[in-house]
């Protein structure tokens, strides 16, 4: 069978510091990400035929196709994988701190200014009422829209292309932060890496 795993985290535990300390980074990275692997590899044992040469995300773009016992426990434990797997790609040590081309245009044409853009995430990620994330994505007319959404949900599910995201489950940040939810949001933006944004916008 296919066995999903994580993505090789393209930097050190403590890399990312003073913005998210090297703890947050090990135990996330290590231990939360790790187990939605574990627990989504097991969740599919045996059901090979509906998985077979598939990536997951479609798998996830075609969630409803999988049969309901299995379905629900895969929007959970695939959602945590993805959704995981976007978070620690798009941050950097040194990351580019300004959008360009395509994207850049967009944005400003969408929200007026970078800033603006920023100012809803930070909204639509700070007012996620329990676990979640904060998101930028690209929906089916290839125009930008941000979102939050609950728990694992994946905006695959919903038909949108995830580009940007914000982990503001507790693990993501309570060790530094404590319940300053609106403190690391502000500060991860110091370590989001535009470039890596625009590639998975520009991403066909």
């Amino acid at each position: 069978m296919n066995k999903y795993e994580k993505i090789e985290l393209p930097y050190s535990y403590d890399a990312l510091e003073p913005y998210i300390d090297a703890e947050t980074v090990e135990i996330h990275y290590t231990k939360h990400y790790e187990n939605y692997v574990n627990k989504l590899n097991k969740v599919l044992e045996g059901y090979e035929k509906y998985t077979k040469d598939k990536s997951l995300e479609e798998i996830m773009k075609s969630i409803y196709k999988l049969p309901k016992k299995i379905r629900y426990d895969v929007i959970d434990q695939g959602g945590g994988v993805l959704n995981h797997s976007l978070y620690f790609s798009i941050l950097s040590p040194t990351p580019k701190e300004i959008p360009e081309g395509v994207l850049g245009e967009e944005i400003n044409r969408t929200y007026g200014s970078l800033q603006n853009l920023k100012d809803e995430i930070n909204k639509a990620s700070i007012n996620q009422f329990g676990s979640g994330y904060g998101w930028l994505v690209v929906d089916k007319h290839g125009k930008l829209k941000v979102i939050n959404t609950l728990n694992q949900d994946s905006p695959l599910i919903l038909g949108l292309k995830p580009i940007l995201n914000i982990d503001v489950w507790e693990h993501a940040y309570y060790l530094k932060y404590k319940n300053l939810r609106a403190e690391y949001v502000k500060n991860i933006w110091n370590v989001i890496d535009w470039a890596k944004v625009e590639s998975l916008y520009n991403k066909k």
